[in-house]
């Protein structure tokens, strides 16, 4: 059948969840792209509404209770490096409560609240889409 994303191109979700002016991002450490910043976000799993696995994803991934959540966008990653093509909708929420956690140390390998015009690097080309959206 093959892998989304490596043998066909795979469907994706991403939230941007913004606090204080601040945006929470994580570094990866897989593919793709391995050791950049990124907004939380995954697959979209089979027969699942894509805002319903922003949301799961994004409180698998940090440990945050996410409130309502609304579309932001859609960004389509043809990431050579790693051989991979994302197609991915992307949401906004600024409405979370409690405190980031590294739930996933497998997967990243560290989290935080980042400013806008500042954001740490190397950025992800999913995130550097978030931004433009955000600007």
């Amino acid at each position: 059948m093959g892998q989304p994303g490596i043998d066909f191109p795979g469907l994706g979700v991403g939230l941007a969840i913004l606090r204080d002016g601040k945006l929470l991002l994580c570094r990866r450490m897989k593919a793709p792209e391995a050791g950049h910043w990124n907004i939380v976000g995954g697959k979209v799993d089979h027969m699942e509404p894509a805002e319903i696995a922003a949301r799961r994803e994004a409180e698998e991934e940090t440990g945050l209770s996410i409130g309502p959540i609304r579309y932001l966008g859609i960004t389509e990653q043809l990431i050579e490096a790693d051989r991979q093509h994302w197609i991915s909708l992307l949401y906004i929420t600024d409405d979370t409560s409690g405190d980031p956690q590294l739930t996933e140390p497998d997967k990243l390998s560290e989290i935080g609240w980042f400013d806008l015009d500042d954001p740490p690097q190397p950025l992800s080309v999913f995130t550097q889409t978030v931004l433009t959206y955000l600007r």
